[in-house]
């Protein structure tokens, strides 16, 4: 199998890590984060690139192309720790392009691509613990569509967003609708995250919804495994900043009156980092590879990235502010916001313990067809 990206893929990494380099420096980004952890401009900029049109079908306004290409936004914002959730671009293309009727497509999909209007994924329930079956919101038939009831949690930047990717309970299975933040009985509730983004408390009251799907679950699988695979991607870009961040410390910091970074023990944490790094990125590469595949291959291969990318971010995460000290968990310093950022992708899309159970569930499921 051929791993190298192609020209166009490289063209497209050089042209997004420029703009990360030049148009998201550390400054802007805390200065979005003191605003509230989302900046329209800054999603506006991304959609100028075109990356918001990236997996949008060329006969909808896109540039039709694949997981790769995501793959390969998504890592060069994660150098950057980007704020705006760019990878719900991408989830919201892939559902409404495989699942949703041609009118809807006609209706988003030009929009999504432009940028237009932020489409997010709002499936999280307290009761859930990461479960995509559990779901409490009620749909009913209504007068020109269907009505929604529910609560849905740190939905991102869900009081800035135009639409959301709702889940809901209709006729005793899951189905998945589409309802816009300015219907009315939709209430939202924003914060900040631990990260600095922005998240969301959705709140839905018979509030007006066009279906997208009436077998929901497979879609919102779907959904969330493009979301994994772009936190993936997203989690090997941080990661490679982080070393390269904790490195150039190492370099200029001196004890004993020589650089920290002759230290043999502390390059052997260097090389552990970086191992753990590889590990990640080669998993990140499987995890956008299998999204083409059928459903169940799908999910354990997702499940399987997922396992690893937690453990090397935890790894790289806090080897990391070891290697600083003290001043690794100053909010003046750019390394803790890698942390932080790194920390929270762990826990989303599932923590490890949540995909570690998937995957030895999944196995069982598998020697059982061939027991």
């Amino acid at each position: 199998m051929d791993f190298n990206f192609s020209d166009d893929q490289q063209q497209l990494r050089d042209a997004v890590r420029r703009w990360v380099d030049k148009g998201y420096s550390f400054e802007r980004r805390r200065a979005i984060v003191a605003a509230g952890g989302f900046d329209r401009a800054a999603y506006n900029e991304l959609a100028e690139l075109g990356l918001t049109a990236l997996t949008v079908p060329e006969a909808h306004g896109g540039l039709g192309q694949g997981a790769a290409d995501a793959m390969v936004a998504m890592e060069e914002l994660g150098r950057g720790i980007v704020l705006e959730p760019l990878a719900h671009a991408f989830i919201a293309a892939r559902v409404l392009s495989e699942c949703a009727d041609d009118n809807m497509q006609s209706a988003w999909l030009p929009r999504i691509a432009s940028g237009e209007a932020l489409v997010v994924l709002a499936h999280q329930e307290r009761k859930a613990r990461y479960r995509l079956d559990v779901c409490e919101a009620k749909a009913a038939a209504a007068p020109g569509g269907y009505a929604l009831t529910a609560i849905k949690s740190i939905v991102p930047a869900g009081d800035q967003a135009d639409a959301f990717l709702v889940p809901a309970q209709l006729d005793g299975r899951i189905a998945l609708f589409l309802v816009e933040r300015s219907a009315a009985g939709v209430a939202t509730r924003g914060y900040l995250t631990q990260d600095g983004s922005r998240a969301a408390e959705l709140s839905l009251t018979q509030a007006p919804a066009t279906l997208v799907a009436t077998d929901g679950l497979p879609a919102l699988e779907l959904a969330v495994d493009t979301g994994i695979a772009g936190a993936c991607a997203y989690a090997v870009g941080a990661m490679e900043q982080t070393l390269a961040i904790t490195a150039d410390y190492m370099n200029q910091r001196k004890q004993f009156g020589v650089p920290i970074a002759s230290f043999q023990a502390l390059r052997h944490r260097i090389a552990d980092m970086k191992m753990q790094l590889e590990l990640a990125r080669s998993m990140s590469y499987y995890a956008s590879l299998k999204l083409g595949e059928e459903a169940g291959e799908r999910r354990r291969a997702l499940a399987r990235a997922k396992v690893q990318l937690g453990q090397s971010m935890r790894f790289v995460g806090q080897q990391a502010v070891q290697l600083h000290g003290g001043i690794g968990v100053t909010d003046e310093y750019i390394i803790s916001h890698y942390f932080k950022t790194l920390t929270q992708l762990e826990m989303s899309w599932g923590d490890t313990l949540h995909h570690l159970g998937e995957v030895g569930a999944r196995m069982q499921d598998t020697a059982g067809v061939f027991a």
